[in-house]
């Protein structure tokens, strides 16, 4: 299957699902207008199927994808994408082969974001129609574990000429020329789509991102979510991890939190992560726009290693062209 093809894509550029209310109908509609694969990132059923709707209706008949965080994955999500006219979903942590099987029954493209051949192989047992190959750079919640040109000869092997997209580092024409001529069918941007004017960040966030010398592997923002993720440092990673890692009694919480992620619901989630405080160990729930200034200091910063390579804010329709491989 030519990917890029199938969907129409002027270019092999697609946006992250960053979650949230990071990438939202304003974000993905950006990015589709531009040629690109514009992706709403998982929020509850009925606001994804809303923004979905929204982001559709400004760029058809150009496709919108939808992100689906299986920890997160609530009854009616497969049905919120369904319904909001998505075209391509992506599934990442963790796998809900029944759901693959509802999106493929309804034509829904399905990638599978993975971190290794083992996760690639399962994906494929699950029915996905192609994969997203994550690279240990790539910021936000990380399954790659090793460099993505490294890894993406083995998840395309693993893949069986069915498409594979690389994810991680990717930040200007050339990293994606790179990834292109390594055999990806198109290339995923995070830090490049969440420093655009459309990302509904923090403003401070966005400001801290840019040109960020340094980034770090925690899982200090695991309380309910036990994954690895890249972030900036700040004032709630030097609180917290003063020895360089997380104290043991923290890894435990974390490791032991999944089950809060399965069960409280994402609305209280949104509403816990506006009102933070200093001595609550952090969630994993993004610093967004509108909410009080030192939220930044409290919260991830997500963010890849490519910040140090991205030195401005810019519309969506001008990273879009930056990540044109041409």
């Amino acid at each position: 299957m030519d990917l890029v093809e199938r969907l129409g894509l002027e270019r092999p550029v697609v946006q992250a699902g960053m979650g949230g209310g990071l990438a939202t109908a304003e974000l993905a509609a950006a990015v589709s207008s531009a040629g690109g694969l514009g992706t709403v990132g998982l929020m509850p059923p009925r606001l994804l199927q809303a923004e979905l709707r929204a982001a559709s209706s400004r760029v058809a008949p150009r496709p919108v994808a939808a992100n689906l965080i299986v920890p997160f994955m609530r009854s009616g999500h497969v049905e919120a994408i369904i319904g909001g006219g998505a075209k391509l979903a992506v599934l990442s942590f963790g796998f809900r082969p029944a759901a693959v099987a509802a999106l493929r029954h309804a034509g829904v493209v399905v990638l599978h974001q993975v971190g290794t051949v083992t996760e690639a192989r399962r994906a494929l047992g699950d029915g996905a129609d192609g994969l997203i190959a994550q690279g240990m750079q790539a910021g936000g919640h990380l399954v790659g574990v090793e460099p993505t040109l490294d890894f993406l000869p083995r998840a395309l092997e693993a893949a069986g000429g069915r498409p594979v997209l690389a994810a991680g580092g990717i930040h200007d024409r050339t990293t994606a020329a790179a990834a292109m001529s390594a055999g990806a069918a198109a290339v995923v941007g995070g830090t490049r789509f969440l420093l655009t004017d459309e990302c509904h960040a923090h403003l401070r966030y966005k400001q801290r991102v840019c040109g960020a010398s340094r980034t770090i592997v925690t899982t200090l923002f695991g309380l309910g979510w036990p994954l690895r993720h890249r972030v900036v440092p700040n004032a709630a990673t030097e609180r917290w991890l003063r020895s360089g890692r997380e104290p043991a009694w923290m890894r435990y919480v974390c490791s032991a939190s999944g089950v809060l992620g399965r069960l409280v619901p994402m609305d209280a989630v949104s509403s816990l992560a506006a009102t933070r405080v200093p001595w609550m160990p952090p969630s994993a729930a993004p610093v967004l726009a509108g909410q009080p200034e030192g939220a930044v200091d409290l919260g991830p910063l997500y963010a890849g290693e490519c910040a140090r390579h991205i030195d401005a804010v810019v519309p969506a329709g001008v990273a879009v062209a930056a990540l044109d491989p041409g």
